[in-house]
């Protein structure tokens, strides 16, 4: 079964500085936690997101566009910050995977993935 995990987070939390000692292994967590997923056959897709100060939102009525918005769809604490689709046995197995994110403080959400058109539908 797929699973897409979001991951939200605070935006304003200062972390390490880009080229610094620190970011370097900020990156080497998620670049492990990456290639657990890929070697366990897990891996389907995800991303990390640009700042959500950089979203523009597409206001829909009536199935057309009545006009576009700067910034994040919602003010909250926490933005989405990326994503990963996932395959796991289980939702058990899909939340012992979220769970070993290197996300530090945050929220994971995890939802089963209902349909993706280029998936084997068997």
């Amino acid at each position: 079964m797929e699973y897409m995990i979001t991951n939200y987070t605070v935006e304003s939390d200062d972390g390490p500085a880009p080229g610094s000692p620190e970011f370097q292994e900020m990156m080497g967590a998620w670049m492990a936690y990456n290639q657990k997923l890929i070697d366990g056959g897990h891996w389907v897709g995800g991303a990390s997101l640009a700042p959500s100060d950089t979203a523009t939102v597409v206001v829909m009525a009536d199935g057309a566009k009545t006009g576009t918005t700067d910034g994040p769809f919602a003010e909250t604490k926490e933005q989405l910050g990326g994503f990963y689709v996932i395959s796991a046995k289980d939702l058990d197995e899909a939340i012992e995977l979220a769970a070993a994110m290197p996300i530090g403080t945050g929220s994971l959400e995890i939802r089963p993935i209902a349909f993706r058109p280029d998936a084997d539908h068997g």
